[in-house]
């Protein structure tokens, strides 16, 4: 039997952070700074929470949306944090991982035709989400002249003003960067000018560095009622495997994703609940060393790319900074020779989006003698090849 596949499958490519990975996985001496992910355990308290939930037996369903302990202690936290209110029974829904809560959003706002413009460069299942839903990507490529922020000028350049829906991630995967308040006000205004949905992917917004905090665009004016705030519990509490995410938005546009969910994944995972309500209760002093590690590795790497004689921009949010690859190489000329050569596995820029040309995705999400090492082997790499 053929198979016909369906014309939005077809027309996506595979993840061209994969064949990176598959090269990787041929040997053993490879480090990887391309892993999206911390390199540090779950916190204890939250682990056991969740050892204790199972003893308990607890591994039943819980309400669609979430426990209502769990959606509670979220509207605290994002009005604590954020300045962000939301009902937590009508306007939170708890999600297997942030990555379900985007493809909700996608299914349940975009119809086919509709346009959506994505802030490139940007995490890499966007565009196929908006695929998959029907809907055409609008690339809106950021700069790094203006440290990666989205301005008013790529957004009218790339037509952005007949666009239904606007997607962006702050701080920014792939590149590092950060939009403070003053930097989000004339997007708002811009969104709100043109009537434009929001879709704000904030899982990274306990990860700010240099005295930076982080500002939701949907705590701006206007902003609440035409917005969607995806966040979760991978980055700042290194839960990724245990997937568990959520949405904030108006109560008929969570209702709206619910109602895909009810029916798609039930509820998410009982125990990553149990664990996600104890790491907001008390995990607060493990999510602050996290970051603090995080910036003195950030720091590190960005003075060795720069000894090293590679321009790269101050990134100041995520685990992730941005690099400019060496004259006479494309992204993924040397990110194919510093991994065959030396054994250094980065990701090309170009896999993220438009923008991204040029760049290489680092990730500091490891330990700092890794770092010490895989910057010495792009040492090597850059000098044989100058």
């Amino acid at each position: 039997m053929t198979f016909e596949l369906a014309d939005r499958v077809q027309t996506v490519p595979p993840s061209g952070i994969r064949r990176f990975f598959e090269i990787a996985e041929e040997r053993d001496d490879v480090i990887s700074l391309g892993v999206g992910e911390p390199d540090f355990a779950t916190p204890w308290a939250a682990r056991d929470a969740a050892i204790a939930s199972l003893e308990q037996g607890k591994t039943s369903y819980t309400a669609n949306r979430g426990k209502r302990e769990l959606r509670e202690a979220i509207a605290d936290y994002v009005a604590d944090r954020f300045e962000l209110g939301y009902d937590p029974d009508e306007e939170i829904i708890v999600t297997a991982g942030a990555s379900e809560a985007v493809d909700l959003a996608f299914r349940a706002f975009v119809d086919p035709g509709d346009t959506v413009a994505i802030a490139q460069p940007s995490y890499i299942s966007y565009e196929p989400g908006v695929i998959f839903a029907g809907g055409e990507v609008l690339s809106v490529p950021t700069k790094q002249e203006d440290d990666f922020r989205l301005t008013v000028d790529a957004l009218e350049d790339a037509g952005a003003d007949e666009a239904d829906m606007l997607v962006l991630c702050y701080p920014n995967n792939p590149t590092g960067a950060i939009m403070t308040k003053a930097d989000l006000e004339p997007i708002a205004d811009f969104a709100r000018e043109h009537d434009l949905m929001v879709l704000s992917d904030e899982i990274y917004a306990e990860l700010t560095y240099d005295g930076n905090e982080h500002t939701s665009i949907a705590s701006l004016e206007g902003m609440r009622e035409r917005t969607i705030v995806f966040n979760g519990f991978s980055k700042a509490h290194a839960m990724t495997g245990l997937r568990l995410g959520y949405a904030l938005g108006p109560a008929e546009a969570i209702g709206a994703m619910n109602k895909i969910h009810q029916y798609t994944m039930l509820s998410a995972p009982t125990t990553a609940q149990h664990a996600a309500l104890e790491a907001l209760e008390s995990c607060e002093n493990d999510v602050r060393e996290m970051v603090n590690q995080y910036d003195r590795r950030r720091q590190f790497v960005l003075s060795r790319f720069r000894e090293i004689g590679m321009d790269v921009f101050e990134a100041k949010g995520a685990f992730y900074c941005f690099p400019e690859v060496p004259e006479g190489f494309t992204a993924e000329e040397f990110a194919e020779g510093v991994l065959r050569e030396e054994g250094v596995a980065v990701v090309p820029g170009d896999v993220f989006g438009e923008g991204g040309e040029g760049h290489l995705r680092i990730s500091y999400a490891t330990g700092l003698d890794d770092l010490r090492q895989a910057l010495a082997r792009i040492e090597a790499f850059v000098d044989e090849h100058a």
